[in-house]
Parts: C-alpha cells; sequence; structure tokens
C-alpha cells in the first residue's frame, strides 16, 4: 500500500521557517518526482515545488523562489520543503505527491502550515 505522510507543520511567525518532510511507504522514491503542493481556505490546490526522481532538477512557484528549498534523500525515501521568511499568505495545508511525467496519483493527507503573530 502506498503512503505518503508530511510532516512539520505547526505555527509560525511571520519571518520564521519551517521544515516539511514528506516520508513515502510501499513506493520506491527512486523512479518518481516529488511535488510540494498546498491550499489555503476557501481557496483551490496550488503548485509550490517540484523534484525530479534524481534530485537533478527543481522547479518552484514564482511566490516561494528565493524562500523555498526542496529536496530529497532518496536513501530514506524522504523529500524535504525548506521554507524560510514565512509570510502570513503562506498559511495552508501542504501536500506532497509522487508521480511521473507531471502526473501525481499519490497524494499524502496534508499538514497545515499557518504563519502569524
Amino acid at each position: 500500500q502506498v503512503q505518503l505522510v508530511e510532516s512539520g507543520g505547526g505555527l509560525v511567525q511571520p519571518g520564521g521557517s519551517l521544515r516539511l518532510s514528506c516520508v513515502a511507504s510501499g513506493l520506491d522514491l527512486d523512479y518518481y518526482a516529488i511535488g510540494w503542493f498546498r491550499q489555503a481556505a476557501g481557496k483551490e490546490r496550488e503548485f509550490v515545488a517540484r523534484i525530479t526522481f534524481s534530485g537533478g532538477s527543481t522547479d518552484y512557484a514564482d511566490s516561494a523562489k528565493g524562500r523555498f528549498t526542496i529536496s530529497r534523500d532518496n536513501a530514506k525515501n524522504t523529500v524535504y520543503l525548506q521554507m524560510n521568511s514565512l509570510k502570513p499568505e503562506d498559511t495552508a495545508v501542504y501536500y506532497c505527491a509522487a508521480g511521473v511525467g507531471g502526473s501525481y496519483p499519490y497524494w499524502g493527507q496534508g499538514t497545515q502550515v499557518t504563519v502569524s503573530s
């Protein structure tokens, strides 16, 4: 059974940092790209960042560029999203997803990130 489990969310003040983790089981991440997405209350889910299966290529949404860094440790079947300089507008449920060719059939349950003073 494929399972993706996110962790690391929480409440942080503006300007603070969080590191999200996505641990995969039942799935060899060596063969999948991993994406991070987020969904704020009342809004549609949006792309945040993506990393290829080899880790050699990354993409970021404009809102994440320069502040967020995606990385992966295939030996641990884990992908990370380091988020710095957080803003209130980053508040959302963050999801990781695994897929190939731009299609993401496997999703985690999400972790809440709240940026507030």
